[in-house]
């Protein structure tokens, strides 16, 4: 990835608590500049891959369905967790 120098122009007094507030999290000012740029734009980019996805061909899901289970979506619900637990207790 190659960088940009760039100057630009904002409040010395938040510049100096911008920069204190970098090191006290013990990263670079430019990392941090660059995690902000990314997390302001990052609505944008999901509305735009979700209207990419809407507006390609593969508009239809294709999978078959499960049959659902007898019994309530509580003890449904309660049997899945078991499993699971049960399953990550094994590794």
């Amino acid at each position: 990835m190659s960088k940009a120098k760039t100057s630009i122009y904002v409040d010395r007094e938040l510049w100096e608590k911008f920069k204190r507030y970098a090191k006290s999290r013990g990263v670079e000012v430019s990392s941090l500049l660059e995690e902000l740029m990314r997390e302001a734009m990052i609505e944008e980019e999901l509305i735009n891959g979700i209207v990419d996805l809407i507006n390609s061909e593969f508009k239809e899901l294709d999978f078959d369905p499960i049959p659902p289970r007898e019994g309530s979506v509580s003890v449904l619900v309660r049997e899945l967790r078991d499993e699971r637990e049960n399953n990550l207790s094994r590794q």
